[in-house]
């Protein structure tokens, strides 16, 4: 794996659209950066931290709140990634729980999570595969498959396949996942209509469409363009809808091929969808599958005008290659696959290999099962295959990032309501939840309803609750920032209020505060860059873990646990999503700056013991409230009864001299620590990155210092450091 995401390159260009900061706001704080920095390293700037300890926030265990994850890999990575020597080193980091991330329902694939199965087509070696649950050889590395018929040309790992509607080859096809018919779902037929979105690349003059049906064919569907800038990724401030063609309503149609006259004349239009709500259930060839008659398939579509001579000029690019194809996005896929399409270069580690090794820690494990490109039978077999082995399981997250893979949240929710129906007749003591959210800003939003709603999840919700399905708990991801190119110390400087508005977007939107909620994975970015084997990914991924716990969350999941080689994503810079770098020609590894971070976080700050902590809020002031913004401060009381602080100095270049007190209600003043304080401190004193591109590595590659002092009424943070302040409060 090169960096956590390959197809979200796609709208990276809009990102500055996406700038969470306005430039106003942007301007401003690089002249307080600059000028603080300006003024040399030893000029220091002060800062008040205050502590309302009457106000206990949030209560945590330390073994069961800071875990880390293990995904899926390239071809052969998780051999050399996963050694004694490598886990070794990859516990030493101090996290607790594990959870398994699916990269193959990322890159539009179905997982084989064991080997050994079973196809509906045996005799062909084709068809819907379901995974044995029977024990036998322990797994130890599992695969994706391919899907023959894959509609989107984009997908979120690997990015190597392509859509069938304009790969120009009428052999192949399109078809929507069968699951979502109302045979399985038990809802009316037009519940779950299903399309594909054309994206023309520009504005082209467009009155004709010409559809080439495959099996089954939709007997209802309409043709709509889009007015705005880009449906696939929505805005607040955007009240853009689809809008018909005037002659773009089709209501008895018969498959074959079918030309359409969409109106009058030309309209320039650079994005149409096609909506298939009715299914005339033929299959091309006699089945008894019912999977294999319901749905709508396509074979390939042509849209353009028609010239004065009455010729037809197709604006669409037909090429199996994403590169070269016109872009196509699709409501679902078709999980039918066969034995050839399997796909080495997505290696998942395999879940025994995994469950029996020491990352585990003992503990109960978060495991996902395929929702969206799989079965609610192969999911099924999966879980009972888990429970005979005995493994304890902290949940089950149904399916990954499904609103990042334009899934409409009613057919998620229809997908998700099945497989947790078949799992809940497993055994009723598991728990489910997901979706496992996308890194959003602002408000997660997606195409408005009859009603006008646009939020992703309260329609999500709505529909699982509608099927009386249960949900445990809730699962998110976190990476801000899709720039891993610029300053990071600008960006440093919003963590905590973009985290901070997530959460406070999704709480409006419905989740439930009652269930846990869970940071199944976050980092600076999901590019690979500089910024993460440096300081700013050790601040930041303090920084989060800080505001989530502060904000109520119950468990938070560090991306990058697997050691990894240094990649260049997006052609600035080099480094990774990982706190330990393989070295070409070497068994040796490299701590990076998250190594330490992580130490100081889950060693330091949070005892590591089963004892709960707990947390308080704690407000920084500074003569300037925007550079109050350079310093975050986290609070925990110990089970051990002492304080700690963790206290994050994001200004690159000047040190910050803090003062703290405790609040309690009813003391005639504020109260600090008395006796003697342990700092635990580390900066670019401890750690210096060396850039000299796939060559890179650390200069300096310390672990944070310890020292004891006599309290003091304050306490110097050096530039860019991670400070642990522990200590007790006067008896009195």
């Amino acid at each position: 794996m090169i960096a956590k995401r390959f197809g979200l390159r796609i709208w990276l260009a809009s990102s500055v659209q996406r700038n969470w900061l306005s430039s106003t706001t942007t301007a401003c704080l690089i002249y307080l950066v600059t000028a603080i920095g300006a003024r040399g390293d030893s000029q220091t700037f002060a800062v008040t931290a205050t502590v309302d300890a009457d106000h206990c926030v949030n209560k945590c265990v330390s073994t069961e709140a800071l875990g880390a994850g293990v995904d899926g890999h390239e071809r052969g990575d998780c051999a050399r990634m996963f050694t004694d020597k490598n886990m070794a080193e990859m516990r030493s980091a101090g996290f607790g729980p594990l959870t398994y991330r699916l990269r193959t329902e990322l890159g539009g694939e179905a997982w084989h999570w064991n080997p050994r199965g079973t196809w509906s087509d045996p005799i062909h070696q084709c068809g819907y595969w379901t995974s044995d649950d029977s024990i036998a050889e322990p797994i130890h590395v599992s695969y994706g498959y391919r899907l023959p018929r894959r509609g989107n040309t984009i997908d979120q790992a690997n990015d190597d396949g392509y859509s069938r509607i304009t790969d120009g080859d009428h052999d192949s096809f399109w078809k929507s996942n069968p699951y979502l018919d109302s045979h399985f779902t038990g809802e009316s037929e037009d519940a779950h209509p299903q399309w594909a979105v054309i994206d023309l690349g520009a504005r082209k003059p467009i009155d004709v469409i010409r559809i080439h049906w495959a099996m089954p064919f939709a007997t209802q569907y309409r043709v709509e363009y889009w007015p705005g800038s880009d449906p696939m990724h929505l805005h607040a401030d955007s009240d853009d809808d689809w809008q018909p063609f005037a002659h773009g309503n089709i209501n008895d149609a018969h498959g074959g091929d079918q030309l359409i006259r969409l109106g009058e004349r030309p309209r320039q239009v650079r994005f149409m969808r096609i909506v298939m709500s009715h299914s005339s259930r033929i299959s091309a060839q006699p089945s008894s599958d019912i999977r294999d008659r319901v749905g709508f398939a396509i074979r390939e579509i042509d849209l353009g005008k028609i010239d004065k001579k009455g010729h037809f000029r197709d604006y669409v690019r037909h090429a199996p290659d994403r590169h070269k194809q016109t872009i196509v996005y699709v409501s679902s896929t078709d999980p039918w696959h066969r034995v050839k399409d399997i796909d080495y270069d997505i290696e998942q580690p395999g879940l025994d290999f995994i469950l029996r090794s020491e990352l585990t820690n003992r503990l109960p494990v978060l495991v996902p099962v395929g929702v969206l490109y799989d079965t609610p039978e192969n999911a099924t077999a999966e879980i009972k295959y888990l429970l005979q082995q005995q493994y304890p399981l902290e949940g089950i997250e149904l399916g990954e990032e499904p609103d990042g893979q334009w899934a409409t949240p009613e057919d998620y929710g229809a997908l998700y309501a099945e497989v947790a129906h078949s799992l809940s007749a497993v055994s009723p003591n598991l728990r489910f939840g997901g979706p496992s959210l996308q890194s959003f800003e602002g408000e997660l939003l997606t195409w408005p309803d009859a009603s006008d709603n646009r939020s992703w999840m309260k329609r999500f919700l709505n529909h699982i609750r509608a099927a009386g399905s249960r949900f445990d708990f809730f699962s998110f991801e976190f990476y801000p920032f899709d720039d891993i190119c610029s300053n990071a110390a600008l960006k440093l400087l919003e963590t905590p209020k973009r985290l901070g508005a997530v959460m406070a977007s999704l709480q409006a939107n419905g989740v439930p505060t009652a269930i846990p909620w869970l940071m199944t994975e976050y980092g600076y970015s999901v590019f690979a860059g500089r910024h993460e084997v440096d300081m700013p990914g050790a601040l930041f991924n303090a920084d989060t873990v800080g505001t989530f716990l502060t904000l109520g969350g119950a468990k938070a999941y560090q991306y990058g646990y697997e050691p990894n080689y240094l990649a260049d994503e997006l052609k600035c810079s080099w480094g990774n999503l990982t706190i330990l770098q393989l070295k070409r020609n070497s068994e040796h590894l490299n701590r990076l700056a998250g190594y330490y971070g992580a130490q100081l976080v889950t060693k330091e700050w949070i005892q590591p013991t089963n004892d709960s902590h707990e947390i308080f809020p704690v407000t920084v002031r500074q003569q300037s409230s925007a550079s109050s913004r350079l310093v975050s401060v986290y609070a925990v009381h110990r089970p051990d009864k002492q304080w700690a602080l963790l206290a994050i100095n994001k200004n690159p270049k000047r040190t910050a001299r803090l003062s703290m007190q405790f609040n309690f209600f009813g003391a005639n003043r504020p109260v600090a620590f008395a006796g003697q304080v342990d700092l635990i401190q580390f900066s670019p004193q401890e750690y210096a990155w060396h850039a000299d591109g796939p060559n890179g590595h650390p200069l300096r590659s310390l672990p944070p210092k310890h020292f004891s002092r006599e309290a003091s009424s304050s306490y110097d943070l050096p530039p860019y450091s991670l400070t642990v302040l522990r200590g007790n409060l006067p008896d009195s």
